[in-house]
């Protein structure tokens, strides 16, 4: 079945660029051969200038959780005490996911829609002295929220001296994450959100002190050993076979965005992020997230007005207008809907939205401003 076009909002798979799909039908290669060591080095290597880190960088034949997954087993033991930051669906996944291989987390909650307050961190960790590592998500897709990473990886890593397990899934290549400035120990993030290209690669990122912790880390692991990545890199390979097509895509995504240039690409987020939101008001629309400094320049989340049915309004702008967007998460779902605005985005892709939103609303119940 073809699918026609559409205007794909949704905070990932984000739209893919025409050169980057044609990039992707490059022939197979030899993954042990001399043309795949060129690949994988030219992209470990703009993949470091991406995360602004000297830091080991590993691509990962999986989606953003398993590089989240890898990040957990490669540093932590069962029984280790783990503080897990969330204040959404994803940041509850991270918590989940440490659980599920014998950590003990302490989960520190907050208001769906709101900040994590640092402040509440000093506490936890100061209360809590045997905490080994804490885990937190840079960007909360599931609320539209950018969470203040640069002031908790200064409580975590400078006054408290923890290991600092960063999700960065849809925040990397879009918002500033300047991994090692920040001094965070490991970061995830994935291909179908920032990077361009679709589902199917993971990126991580391993500190000094990452690899310390990873000597002594009990939890199992084999998919995902980054020992394993690391000796295979060094002969110019992954240890399992990687995803050639994505690595094609992604030699190009990353060439566009060097070449765009990393804090103009952060620029062009804040830009389109700030015209969404104003958009959304405008219409007598709520942001789910109050607080301007931590809105979100890559999703973002708005609530449901009084009366309407979010999952008709969805389905009228795909339908009629072939605008995707994005329902609600967990005990959101039916309370909001998201705008989806990073990697492949420009000014008028977002005009579209605000434009088919503005005839769809009356059909739903709402006068739209």
């Amino acid at each position: 079945m073809e699918i026609p076009r559409q205007n794909l909002r949704t905070p990932g798979p984000t739209p893919v660029p025409e050169d980057i799909v044609e990039a992707m039908s490059q022939p197979m290669i030899n993954h042990r051969g001399p043309e795949f060591l060129e690949l994988v080095n030219e992209v470990t290597e703009k993949l470091k200038q991406v995360f602004m880190t000297q830091n080991d960088v590993y691509v990962l034949t999986a989606s953003g959780t398993g590089a989240l997954e890898a990040a957990i087993v490669n540093t932590l033991s069962q029984g280790d005490q783990v503080l897990g930051l969330s204040a959404g669906a994803f940041g509850d996944r991270f918590c989940d996911t440490a659980e599920a291989y014998g950590a003990e987390v302490r989960r520190l909650e907050f208001e769906w829609g709101g900040p994590i307050d640092p402040d509440g961190v000093r506490d936890a960790l100061r209360e809590t002295p045997e905490i080994k590592a804490v885990l937190v998500t840079h960007n909360e897709t599931s609320t539209g929220v950018t969470h203040d990473l640069e002031t908790i990886a200064g409580i975590v890593k400078g006054e408290f001296h923890k290991l600092l397990l960063v999700d960065a899934v849809s925040s990397l290549g879009c918002v500033a994450l300047p991994v090692d400035g920040w001094k965070c120990d490991l970061v995830a993030t994935a291909s179908q959100k920032g990077f361009m290209i679709p589902p199917g690669l993971s990126f991580i990122s391993i500190s000094h002190d990452g690899w310390e912790a990873q000597k002594t880390a009990a939890m199992p692991r084999f998919y995902f050993d980054l020992a394993a990545a690391r000796e295979y890199l060094g002969t110019g390979q992954t240890p399992w076979t990687p995803n050639l097509s994505a690595l094609y895509g992604l030699r190009l995504a990353l060439t566009k965005m060097l070449d765009e240039g990393i804090e103009n690409i952060f620029d062009r987020h804040a830009g389109i992020g700030q015209f969404t939101r104003s958009g959304v008001v405008e219409m007598g629309l709520e942001l789910l997230c109050r607080d301007e400094r931590r809105a979100s320049n890559t999703v973002t989340a708005i609530r449901v007005p009084a009366g309407v049915d979010g999952a008709k309004l969805v389905g009228l702008m795909r339908t009629e207008e072939q605008v995707v967007l994005a329902g609600g998460q967990g005990k959101l779902a039916r309370d909001i809907f998201r705008i989806g605005h990073l990697g492949h985005v420009t000014r008028e892709d977002i005009i579209e939205v605000l434009e088919a939103l503005k005839r769809v609303l009356p059909k739903v119940g709402f006068s739209a401003g």
